[in-house]
């Protein structure tokens, strides 16, 4: 009888080949899908020859789309006026930098952006600022066609 030695003993391994597998194809899933999640709200933003404004990502940023509709970062959640007042109040209430960056469709009703401007000063901004697209160059512009005398 031999001690310490036998034949039929057998090591248990685990195979991971299956499961890195799977994480690779989970990896690849998210890839694709992540950035479908984060577009956000679409809208179109008027063009301006102004230089870009430089802000922060902790800046507040409204969003207002065509049809009216309020929405406050990448929220997907619309506010109405009445809602957006008292939101507004408690956000700024806490923060030390009370800046406001609005993104306004360009073809939101003006009233109403004025109206949310007003809104957002009662709440406690200070700066309140319109983001704009930087208009193409002179090259990039489609040429006017001229019509014929």
């Amino acid at each position: 009888m031999k001690l310490g030695s036998s034949h039929n003993h057998t090591l248990s391994e685990i195979n991971i080949t299956p499961l890195v597998d799977v994480m690779l194809v989970l990896l690849i899933v998210f890839m694709v899908t992540a950035p479908l999640l984060s577009q956000g709200i679409d809208i179109h933003l008027p063009e301006a020859e102004a230089p870009a404004m430089e802000h922060a990502e902790q800046d507040l940023t409204m969003t207002i789309d065509k049809n009216g509709r309020i929405f406050l970062q990448n929220d997907q959640k619309a506010y109405t006026m009445d809602d957006l007042e008292s939101k507004l109040t408690a956000i700024f209430e806490r923060r030390e930098k009370k800046d406001l960056l609005i993104r306004a469709d360009q073809e939101a009703n003006y009233g109403y952006v004025a109206k949310a401007i007003a809104l957002a000063k009662k709440s406690g901004v200070i700066r309140v600022g319109l983001m704009t697209q930087q208009e193409p160059a002179e090259e990039e512009k489609p040429r006017k066609k001229q019509g014929k005398k």
